[in-house]
């Protein structure tokens, strides 16, 4: 009988343990995922200011524009979780949108070899981060539901591990919608 006793006990710390481990193997799988996004978040946040300083000797008009790129990109880079950088990217592909379609109206401006390099680097940074997103939300999805899952919620929740936000995009976000440019002073 002790050694039933002993062996049911040895297998319920295995279990605990390999449980454990699973979990924080999945905690640094997010963490990790996480610093993939925002490593592209800010090449895209570097990559403004250039593309922004191109346009600008072209567009001497269109200050209010320049403007909320600059507020869209601050606050996008000051955002300090999941949930609300997804809010502050959403502002600021508004934005771009917004000015590349204003760029429509300037010829000699999409002639320009630097603004069509920098174009060219932002589409390419949209992408991965696009995929550096995807990554990110499938990951938080399997932690989650590993944390909810009978019989880890046990062991989950007597550690304190809990669920983390996805990268989504809100309802009615400029990323669902098509930009309206409108020229209308």
């Amino acid at each position: 009988m002790v050694w039933i006793i002993a062996g049911v006990l040895v297998l319920l710390v295995l279990f605990f343990i390999v449980t454990y481990n699973s979990l924080i193997v999945l905690r640094q799988r997010v963490r990790n995922a996480w610093a993939q996004v925002d490593v592209q978040l800010k090449r895209r946040y570097d990559l403004i200011p250039n593309l922004v300083s191109t346009v600008q000797g072209y567009m001497t008009h269109e200050r209010e524009t320049f403007e909320q790129i600059t507020k869209a990109r601050s606050q996008a880079m000051n955002a300090s979780d999941p949930a609300e950088s997804a809010q502050a990217e959403s502002q600021l592909t508004g934005t771009l949108r917004t000015l590349f379609a204003v760029a429509e109206n300037y010829p000699e401006l999409k002639a320009d070899q630097n603004f069509r390099e920098l174009q060219k680097e932002l589409s390419d940074t949209e992408s991965k981060i696009a995929y550096a997103r995807q990554f990110y939300n499938d990951i938080v999805q399997k932690f989650n539901t590993r944390i909810h899952v009978f019989p880890t919620v046990l062991i989950a929740g007597l550690l304190g591990f809990t669920e983390r936000s996805f990268f989504n995009l809100e309802e009615g976000s400029v990323e669902r919608e098509a930009v309206q440019v409108s020229f209308d002073r």
